[in-house]
């Protein structure tokens, strides 16, 4: 039983860590009713920044305090995200409203592949390191419950505490405040949002902007995992089940997604994985996802679409 908890818990601090990177694509999808494919790619770009700056910062201004270089570091980059948000809507959103859907996922794959190439441009191709303090070494838990105690890793757990309040907090914004009730305004139906005076391509700035900002923390706490490298994008791809699991326009969804992933990923290499020869980590997830498919597309929480012919 105690390794039992032990696999769960790793499996829920690492769904939360999928839930925050799959809020990203739920909010641009909610805003604009197109499914973002670049989420990954701002993961990284977020993460580069980070990374970087919190390098050449101390330089710059001649000083060596790891905290003040990792706040101006993330301000540095939050900004970052928030001109990259306006530049998108500028060039890019701004001349495909009310077009097909299909034409704006397209966009949304162009502008991955930008910044992709944009982020190794300016901020290199090596294998960087984010320090933001959090603790490496594991805990025991429980000792007095279980012999020997549980296991637990202190990073994955303050990185889980800090992905469920930020969750917490974006959910609680998107339903709560005017602009969050606007945003949702704009997902239903752009024309209909327009004509009642709510400015679309500021709505567009700040969700785009929003999703940065999960994606910068995101990218934060994965880099500092697993350093940052190409293959965060990769990583950040495995929100794409989550969000078809629990819903394209559900926060909730996309919450309770992230956890069946997590604890299913985990639990399955344990107890399955010597029955496929290992690995069932790496493709469970999508493996569940098509099930989903299958059986109810519109994911757990989703709006079921019905047209009339």
């Amino acid at each position: 039983m105690g390794f039992f908890l032990e696999t769960l818990f790793g499996g829920l601090m690492a769904g939360m860590l999928y839930s925050l990177i799959a809020l990203g694509f739920v909010l641009i999808y909610k805003a604009s009713g197109v499914f973002n494919f670049a989420q990954g790619a701002m993961v990284l770009f977020a993460a580069l920044a980070m990374a970087r700056f919190a390098e050449w910062i101390p330089k710059w201004l001649g000083f060596d305090n790891l905290i003040v270089a990792n706040l101006l570091a993330f301000c540095v980059a939050m900004a970052l995200m928030v001109v990259l948000a306006w530049v998108i809507e500028r060039l890019c959103l701004s001349r495909l409203v009310n077009q097909e859907g299909i034409t704006l996922l397209m966009a949304t794959l162009g502008i991955s592949y930008f910044l992709d190439g944009l982020g190794q441009t300016l901020f290199g191709n090596d294998i960087y390191s984010i320090n933001v303090g959090m603790p490496k070494e594991p805990a025991m838990i429980l000792e007095g419950m279980f012999e020997g105690g549980l296991l637990i890793s202190k990073e994955d757990l303050v990185a889980a505490l800090i992905a469920a309040g930020l969750v917490l907090a974006l959910a609680l914004f998107f339903q709560k405040t005017t602009t969050g009730r606007a945003l949702r305004a704009v997902a239903d139906d752009h024309q209909a949002a327009q004509s009642i005076g709510i400015p679309l391509n500021r709505i567009w700035v700040i969700v785009w902007s929003v999703a940065g900002f999960a994606a910068l923390v995101a990218g934060i706490i994965w880099g500092s995992k697993l350093g940052v490298q190409f293959s965060l994008s990769l990583v950040a791809l495995k929100a794409l089940p989550v969000v078809i699991l629990g819903g394209l326009t559900s926060v909730p969804g996309a919450i309770l997604g992230g956890l069946i992933i997590g604890v299913g990923e985990k639990l399955s290499e344990i107890y399955l994985g010597s029955f496929f020869g290992g690995g069932i980590e790496i493709w469970f997830a999508y493996v569940l996802a098509l099930g989903f498919l299958l059986v109810r597309p519109q994911g757990l929480f989703g709006e079921k679409i019905i047209d009339r012919v």
